[in-house]
């Protein structure tokens, strides 16, 4: 700002003593951080007064509930829970939880398991050529949005080791040869050792796990199936579907078990087709279903948001 004086016409800077707009010191932000959480999943029989035990139990220790959710099954007469709560000020260390949890089950016969979200779960990835699934989960991960840490992507073949290199994730080309399928199984489970993997997943692996690799790994293998399970199994499902002129298609992620294509569901979702559709389209449209189904399946298991019943899931939001 200027102002003009007596006498002869010059122009004199006024000073403020606040600083222009430019010059202001920024504020100090503090770093969020974000508390570690503990996430308890509960089943058992149903009867009253599970919910107060179990809301008690982390109201009696000082923690703080984050979430909660659970489900009593009429049916099969069976009750399950989500409970996560803050452990800020949670008055048990982490060590004698399991403890005081095998007190509470002893007392209401419960399946529990306990997890904790610094403990993140490590993933493989097994993929052949088919792109898709692969870069889904990748730009997920990459973005801090899938809720584990990939490890490693494994592949029968070499075609998605550029994919691999451009998200920074290791890549292991290991051919399966048809003839001796359980030495690449071996070499197989050793990586997923070595790397302490938790949970595998299969982007569109084109290859059938053995009864025994399954067996190692039962309720941490999650496939995706090119359609709306039931429905459509095998191969070629989208020209199955052309022929019998559906009007949705879909995909589904389920867990893997020894019985191809029947684990547990637990994602779905569909589109709308029509007869304009051809074989290309309903491909499109099914890659796009696929890919989603098979982060949010993931997601959801990382998270821990899914239990096991029988062969079905309960799936909380």
């Amino acid at each position: 700002m200027y102002a003009k004086p007596f006498g002869p016409a010059t122009l004199v800077p006024i000073m403020s003593a606040t600083p222009p707009p430019s010059a202001a010191v920024p504020p100090i932000v503090s770093p969020v951080v974000s508390p570690v959480v503990a996430t308890l999943l509960v089943s058992c029989r149903d009867r009253t007064g599970l919910v107060a035990a179990l809301s008690d139990f982390v109201f009696r220790n000082e923690g703080n509930i984050l979430d909660a959710d659970q489900h009593a099954d009429r049916e099969t007469g069976l009750f399950f829970m989500r409970l996560a709560w803050d452990l800020a000020s949670f008055r048990l260390a982490r060590a004698e939880i399991p403890a005081a949890l095998a007190d509470l089950g002893a007392r209401f016969d419960l399946s529990w398991e306990i997890t904790y979200s610094d403990e993140r779960t490590r993933v493989a990835i097994f993929a052949s050529k088919t792109p898709h699934c692969l870069y889904d989960l990748l730009l997920s991960h990459q973005l801090g949005e899938l809720g584990g840490d990939l490890a490693l992507i494994l592949a029968n073949h070499a075609d998605l080791a550029p994919v691999a290199g451009h998200f920074g994730v290791p890549f292991v080309h290991l051919p399966v040869d048809p003839r001796d399928k359980a030495r690449a199984e071996a070499e197989q489970l050793r990586l997923l050792d070595e790397h302490g993997v938790g949970l595998l997943v299969l982007a569109r692996y084109m290859q059938i796990l053995s009864p025994a690799f399954v067996a190692r790994w039962p309720g941490r293998i999650i496939n995706i199936h090119h359609s709306f399970l039931p429905a459509f199994v095998g191969s070629k499902p989208y020209h199955q579907a052309k022929e019998r002129g559906v009007k949705v298609i879909g995909a589904t992620a389920h867990y893997v078990t020894s019985e191809l294509d029947q684990g547990p569901i637990i994602e779905q979702d569909v589109c709308r087709v029509s007869h304009r559709d051809d074989v290309e389209d309903l491909v499109q449209k099914g890659r796009e279903l696929e890919r989603q189904v098979l982060t949010r399946a993931v997601r959801s298991h990382l998270e821990r948001r899914v239990l096991i019943s029988g062969n079905r899931t309960i799936v909380f939001g």
